[in-house]
């Protein structure tokens, strides 16, 4: 078989695509690349000065995001009981909708970088946290008990043990951040900044400047993907080996009574939190609604039935697209690692598209999908599941490639082919990893909804956070992130019980203290 040089195969792609772009040129969704080459062109730089603000921001804000998620996850470990706590308040954070976190941000810190920043740090935090938490408990029970048998403490155990483990873990979370923090700075610039790749994002999109909108993009998406591919090369150059089997009895002493308990005072302590932070800083109730301002504005107040209505309506009408883009970015993240598995030489061409759609900001991406598939509900599950895709995969293929050596040679040993190695060995291997990315991709789904009804679709809670935040009706905002909170807790409870059942008969290290 005779193979083309990459350069006329990409040559071949450059061609198509001009071709596709210019017969579509009445839909408004894509642009040609000679016409993104003239804007480059044009203005280079522009687009230089605009990518040395946004890199340095998403710089700062990927280093103290990340920090930030690993003594979390440490403090976890070292503090079991503290665990679904910190939990609670690292996703909250989360799932903090840009269209409400940035003008509130904004309002906080006035003038400067600190918004974009936050930003960064707030969308690497907890998925760094929880791929970290899974490194750390990502260890043989055998090995715990030997170090516990020379009279070694938890701080020894987590230092000379648990740490190792942890290390190719921490490698897939950075990986994942690195696109993310740069996807939070230019959301940050979004919200009134006055230089940096967002600014210019804002202004292609609202003078329907097509080249432009997918010059930002691109640029956007090729940083992403070179400090996606220096993350992952570092850990190569580390040969950060995984570990051999991993066995241990499952230790789920607190039942359900017990993670209920915990999960109100979870809550508790958010609200708690949330007053105080609000109280610290002497914070204008007209501004800064606290707990209690909510409860009267749904519950007690004189048109408390008609609030409560509206919001929930809204809220429906944002699961019903939510949900099916969660499950579809999910289902495809895992099966496209699975066939990658199987099928190697795919991988070389399938993960730079892969990085490639999660790098280019949502909010350039999360328009065009809509104007491409219409303003109905096909649109807002595809900028779901594009936005949730990415991380998923990196997981599971992270987790695939962490299959015990020594049962793929016993599975080798039995002439077992391709497929029945992946559904003995390699899908159970990557299970952990699996739920983790589920876990994470709750408050990842969120976000996405929310920015496309609030930039495209006009529906849902994003479009009524976007509404009422122009018209000052602070009460509605702050009640709208409050039920936006209680949904990420109760659906990333539903993900935690099942993966609970799951890993207790697959991965019981998992559960292990």
């Amino acid at each position: 078989m005779i193979r083309m040089p990459r350069v006329v195969v990409w040559a071949a792609l450059l061609l198509g695509w001009e071709v596709f772009a210019r017969l579509t040129a009445d839909g408004f969704v894509i642009a040609a690349p000679t016409e993104i080459a003239q804007y480059v062109w044009r203005n280079t730089g522009l687009l230089w000065r605009a990518t040395g603000v946004t890199g340095w921001v998403a710089l700062q804000g990927f280093v103290w995001g990340n920090l930030a998620g690993v003594m979390l996850a440490l403090a976890a470990v070292l503090i079991p009981r503290a665990e679904r706590g910190l939990l609670t308040l690292a996703l909250l954070a989360f799932c903090l909708p840009l269209v409400a976190t940035g003008p509130i941000l904004r309002v906080l810190y006035g003038p400067g970088q600190g918004p974009q920043v936050t930003l960064a740090a707030l969308s690497v935090v907890y998925t760094t946290f929880l791929s970290v938490l899974v490194g750390l408990r990502a260890v043989p029970q055998s090995w715990l008990d030997l170090a516990r048998s020379y009279g070694r403490g938890p701080v020894t155990l987590l230092a000379l043990v648990r740490l190792p483990a942890a290390l190719p873990y921490l490698v897939a979370g950075l990986q994942i951040a690195a696109p993310a923090a740069f996807l939070g700075a230019m959301v940050g610039e979004f919200t009134g900044a006055e230089r940096g790749l967002g600014v210019l994002t804002v202004r292609a999109l609202r003078g329907l400047d097509l080249p432009a909108t997918w010059a930002v993009a691109l640029l956007a998406a090729a940083l992403s993907m070179a400090a996606f591919a220096g993350i992952g090369a570092l850990g190569r150059r580390l040969s950060l080996a995984p570990p051999e089997i991993l066995l241990a009895a499952p230790d789920d002493a607190r039942g359900r009574a017990g993670a209920s308990i915990q999960g109100i005072a979870a809550v508790a302590v958010a609200l708690a939190v949330w007053q105080g932070a609000m109280d610290a800083f002497d914070l204008p109730r007209f501004f800064a609604r606290r707990p209690g301002d909510v409860w009267d504005y749904l519950v007690t107040a004189p048109e408390a039935g008609a609030h409560r209505a509206n919001l929930l309506a809204a809220l429906g009408e944002t699961l019903t697209v939510a949900l099916p883009g969660y499950g579809a970015g999910l289902l495809l993240g895992a099966g496209l690692a699975a066939l990658l598995t199987l099928a190697p030489p795919l991988a070389a061409l399938v993960l730079p598209v892969s990085v490639a759609l999660r790098s280019i900001p949502i909010i350039a991406t999360a328009p065009l999908i809509v104007w491409a598939l219409g303003r109905g509900a096909a649109g807002s599950i595809t900028v779901v599941a594009v936005m949730i895709f990415f991380p998923t995969l990196v997981a599971c293929l992270h987790g695939l490639a962490r299959a015990p050596r020594p049962l793929m040679d016993l599975f080798d040993s039995y002439d077992a082919g391709p497929l029945r190695r992946l559904w003995g060995v390699q899908l159970p291997a990557m299970l952990p990893a699996f739920f983790a990315s589920a876990r994470m991709a709750v408050p990842a789904a969120i976000l996405a909804v929310t920015t496309a009804e609030w930039l495209a679709t006009g529906r849902g809670i994003g479009a009524l956070m976007a509404t009422v935040a122009s018209t000052s009706d602070y009460a509605m905002l702050w009640s709208a992130i409050a039920v936006i909170g209680l949904a990420a807790l109760a659906t990333h409870a539903g993900v935690a019980a099942l993966e609970r059942a799951v890993l207790r008969r697959t991965s019981p290290e998992q559960l292990a203290g």
